[in-house]
């Protein structure tokens, strides 16, 4: 026998730091939220992911649920000084005066676990409404809403669902949305290092371009509450799986770091860049909404993914509420249709931004000539240096309706 489905004006699918974003703003706008969740509540990701929380972030956060965004700051770690290296000698370096303390800093740098827990215990006060190991297997979408069967075999049914389940969405795929762009052949290894009590570190975010200890590889140093992030750009012929694990592991970490640190290694893994868009931010009848990863996966470097996916859950629920709010199909459906336009603008500058920084930093011949000659104009003109410590992380303008704070 069949089993009823379950009812529930809008479903969001997904429980990482989008989906609950948008479950929070779903709430501040007094409007029910589900969220469907493939993974057990005491879950155990890996990995430190998503470090840094923008401002612009922190105040969607405020805005959904008041005291979030204060409770992140005071947890996560403002580094006040920045310092880029060229070849092992400095060429920039700047500090900047603590943030006021009654205001939200400009960012803050936590592991992401931390952030998804004060984002649960959020939704849990606003009554958010949670179903843990529930996979969605299947997904239609019609004029009047969308159906979902979890592998359980129970069936959801919403007239808006806000698909905030990562980069293999089975939302996004079941529907027929495809994504573009393209994928770097370079590689970069990513590692998580403990913070070391008897051998603390200055917490200053440091880049070093053709660091000479690691046979001119690029190292960006970033510190967050707890530990280091610590980011290897690999020549073309490493092998990313030998320098991501063991001994050949710890050699390099111990030539980028006091050497403590190479046996405090929490987690490691390889990437390469990323520049990729959906095709579309919405299903064919503009009933679910697509954000995060499942909308759109950039590189690490500029702090793109976390930091876009928010305001992507933010619009998605303003757009449902506009739509569950009106008589008129013709308007709901434009808001929807907003909503796609609008973020996938924002997603596409982001995709270029990051295609910039990656030109950057795997440079041709043109650009290497122009990189050298600002490493030796530096100590005489700031602005070379200047371009030398942000260039890494793509340009500093902002995206249509999203604010972008580079470390």
């Amino acid at each position: 026998m069949t089993r009823p489905p379950h009812h529930r004006p809008v479903i969001v699918v997904g429980a990482g730091p989008v989906g609950m974003s948008a479950a929070l703003s779903l709430r501040a706008l007094d409007r029910p939220a589900t969220v469907l969740e493939a993974g057990e509540q005491d879950r155990l990701r890996p990995g430190s992911r998503a470090i840094f929380v923008h401002r612009a972030t922190l105040e969607v956060f405020e805005r959904s649920s008041p005291g979030l965004a204060g409770d992140l700051a005071a947890h996560g770690l403002v580094w006040q000084t920045k310092r880029t290296f060229y070849a092992g000698r400095q060429v920039f370096a700047r500090t900047y005066p603590p943030p006021e303390p009654t205001a939200l800093p400009h960012f803050t740098s936590l592991p992401q676990v931390e952030t998804e827990r004060y984002l649960l215990q959020a939704c849990k006060a606003a009554g958010v409404e949670f179903a843990w190991n529930a996979e969605v297997t299947h997904v239609s979408s019609g004029v009047d809403g969308v159906e979902l069967t979890t592998g359980a075999g129970d069936r959801w049914t919403a007239e808006y669902v806000i698909a905030a389940d990562g980069s293999h969405s089975a939302v996004r795929k079941a529907l027929g949305v495809t994504m573009s762009g393209s994928r770097s052949d370079g590689w970069y290894v990513v590692v998580d290092v403990e913070e070391n009590p008897t051998e603390p570190l200055p917490a200053e975010r440091v880049f070093h371009y053709a660091h000479p200890a690691v046979g001119g590889r690029n190292v960006l140093l970033v510190p967050f509450a707890g530990g280091w992030r610590v980011d290897l750009q690999l020549h073309d012929g490493d092998d990313p799986v030998r320098l991501s694990e063991g001994a050949d592991l710890r050699r390099w970490l111990r030539a980028v770091l006091p050497p403590g640190y190479a046996d405090r290694v929490a987690w490691a893994s390889t990437y390469q860049f990323l520049q990729v868009v959906a095709d579309d931010f919405a299903d064919r009848h503009r009933r679910a909404l697509f954000t995060g990863e499942a909308a759109h996966l950039f590189a690490p470097f500029g702090a793109r993914g976390m930091n876009s996916g928010v305001p992507d859950a933010d619009a998605a629920a303003t757009a449902v509420h506009v739509a569950l709010s009106t008589g008129v199909p013709a308007r709901a459906r434009a808001a929807v249709e907003d909503f796609s336009i609008s973020r996938r603008r924002a997603a596409l500058f982001n995709r270029d931004a990051a295609g910039t920084a990656l030109a950057h930093l795997r440079p041709d011949a043109a650009q290497r000539t122009r990189l050298e000659e600002a490493a030796r104009g530096a100590a005489d003109d700031d602005r070379l240096g200047h371009w030398l410590d942000t260039a890494p992380y793509g340009p500093r303008d902002i995206p249509p309706g999203n604010t972008i704070y580079k470390y």
